[in-house]
């Protein structure tokens, strides 16, 4: 077989990641899971593609040691996220919403479009061994295929009226995307007022655990309210993988 060149290369790789993480998590829910033996310290085992969950150095998620990050005067992270039609999904794994096009991150002067979000529980992320009760991850493709996954720490506190709009439309079977047209959502509401983060290089958290994916993770948590997480724990009691080594990654976080 004739070499790709290198940017051939790189849109393969970047559209074989890219497929990873806007359909991964439809992915058959019997074949891997979050416990037993299908579990994370199994998932290596289930596929040859997933081999990566075990061998990879750079995996996610992640305990961020915050006296080890090097701090500095990062880009800000700018945010053109717009409503969008409701698009839910309950895929086994978790709740994802599919976002319309249109909306996008921006940073250091590159484009990153968002094409869903979902939530793990509790919180995957901890920064100094603290976790948090619930997470969302919004996950954006770039050029070339290269993903951006920024990461929204949740807490107990006050409701939100975002996820009280994806609650009040739960679907009702599995794998199959309930589209509410009448229902618009704004991802904006998920965010808090300050935007610092950390910045490193991870992976996908769910098999095949593929790399080369570049993760913000928020300082700043957001409030839910202790009935929306009773909600999403009804579905979801325990879906979130344990935290991987750091292996000497370099950690960035704005001042």
């Amino acid at each position: 077989m004739r070499q790709l060149g290198a940017n051939a290369l790189a849109i393969v790789v970047g559209t074989v990641l890219s497929l990873a993480a806007t359909a991964g998590y439809g992915a058959d829910p019997e074949h891997w899971s979050y416990s037993g033996p299908t579990g994370p310290a199994k998932w290596n085992t289930l596929e040859k593609s997933f081999a990566q969950c075990k061998l990879g150095q750079v995996q996610s998620p992640i305990d961020i040691p915050d006296e080890k990050a090097r701090k500095g005067d990062l880009s800000p992270l700018l945010f053109n996220y717009k409503p969008s039609p409701l698009r839910i999904v309950d895929n086994g794994h978790t709740i994802q919403v599919n976002y319309a096009p249109g909306s996008f991150l921006s940073w250091e002067g590159k484009r990153y479009e968002l094409t869903q979000f979902h939530f793990h529980k509790p919180g995957e992320e901890k920064i100094d061994g603290k976790g948090h009760e619930m997470d969302a991850h919004l996950v954006h493709q770039g050029p070339n295929g290269k993903l951006v996954v920024l990461a929204i720490q949740l807490d107990a506190g006050k409701e939100n009226r975002l996820m009280k709009a994806l609650w009040d439309n739960l679907p009702k079977e599995k794998g199959k995307e309930s589209v509410v047209d009448a229902v618009k959502i704004n991802v904006l509401d998920l965010l808090p007022e300050n935007k610092g983060y950390y910045l490193y290089a991870g992976s996908l958290t769910t098999p095949p655990c593929s790399e080369e994916v570049t993760w913000f993770v928020l300082k700043t948590p957001v409030q839910v309210s202790p009935d929306q997480i009773a909600r999403f724990a009804r579905l979801y009691p325990m879906n979130a993988r344990p935290v991987q080594p750091l292996n000497d990654r370099d950690i960035q976080a704005t001042r």
